[in-house]
């Protein structure tokens, strides 16, 4: 990754976004993700309370998707794309996102995740759980919610961390995130909050301004093998990381985020051991709550840029202050 910190200083004079909307309405019945609201095929949704889970009204997969048949020749391959989406609704109340919610909600949330990743793992070899934060990452509501898909294949992430997670183990003989992440909590410098069963850091590798890794501590490699205790810490290291994110220029922080764990289905009697679950966090803030990263140019045509180093970025999060602006606000008014 190429580093060039001339290019935070460089005066912008490019695209400037809009700053987010706080202004949401608690409860909208003409919003589908809402209790009580009639979503697009016609279904109410139950006056839930908590978390609600449903299929998704407009899927990019389905169980049932027909075979492309034979191809006539092997530049041109294709197979099938089979699977389920599902729509995960994290809290009733549409003003409301994860690091506002209390600890006990959040772990409502994780004991979801962890449920529907076993319910659907027994059938597929993945399952892709999700969230896309902000009308800047493209979402198009505003209630906090997530998706999950379960796919029939492994996808060309997965493929591609399988890879290099089976080479190194057999190379170095353990699993390498499991590895790195001890590496990461002895050095320090790339890391943003600690307890006592997960880490959250900026990976060396790290492409996007604040992009993070969360880490269990111990080997684990998939969300439904979390303990309790476990499952606990983190949804309160999930708080607290959201919140610096909120705090880092005082918006509702946009993200692309989501959960990597070891094949299922079929593939979850194969030796997996290699695996490490982690989560991955994208946010394409740069400069302020209006200013975002644009991946183009050099960096989508020969090698991803970064304009502040991981260990910046890091000690940025670190410093910022574990309560949230908005209650802080509220406070002081």
């Amino acid at each position: 990754v190429l580093v060039s910190a001339h290019r935070m200083k460089r005066p912008w004079q490019g695209q400037v976004d809009p700053l987010p909307t706080e202004d949401v309405p608690r409860h909208d019945p003409h919003n589908p993700l809402c209790p009580g609201a009639i979503r697009a095929n016609g279904e109410v949704n139950p006056y839930y309370e908590g978390t609600f889970l449903f299929n998704n009204d407009f899927p990019a997969l389905q169980p049932d998707a027909p075979s492309p048949g034979p191809s006539e020749h092997p530049l041109f391959r294709a197979e099938a794309a089979r699977g389920v989406c599902k729509v995960l609704c994290f809290h009733p109340w549409s003003d409301i996102t994860l690091p506002l919610m209390s600890i006990p909600e959040i772990r409502a949330v994780i004991d979801t995740w962890a449920s529907v990743t076993e319910e659907l793992g027994a059938q597929y070899p993945w399952v892709q759980i999700f969230e896309n934060k902000g009308a800047m990452m493209g979402c198009s509501n505003p209630h906090p919610h997530c998706q999950v898909w379960a796919s029939s294949f492994l996808p060309d992430m997965a493929q591609r961390e399988e890879r290099s997670q089976r080479a190194y183990q057999k190379q170095h003989g353990g699993p390498m995130l499991l590895e790195y992440g001890r590496q990461e909590a002895e050095r320090k410098e790339r890391v943003v909050l600690e307890s006592e069963h997960w880490l959250v850091l900026v990976p060396f590798w790290a492409v996007w301004p604040f992009q993070t890794l969360l880490l269990p501590r111990r080997h684990v490699k998939r969300l439904p093998e979390l303990s309790s205790v476990e499952r606990d810490d983190l949804a309160c290291i999930m708080k607290k990381l959201l919140t610096k994110y909120d705090n880092l220029f005082e918006t509702s922080f946009p993200y692309s985020m989501g959960w990597h764990g070891a094949p299922t289905g079929a593939e979850a009697g194969a030796d997996c051991d290699h695996w490490q679950l982690h989560a991955h966090y994208y946010p394409p803030l740069l400069r302020s709550g209006t200013i975002r990263k644009f991946m183009v140019g050099y960096e989508m045509l020969a090698q991803a840029q970064r304009d502040l180093t991981p260990e910046q970025a890091a000690e940025r999060l670190r410093a910022l202050p574990e309560d949230h602006y908005r209650l802080r606000q509220k406070d002081s008014s």
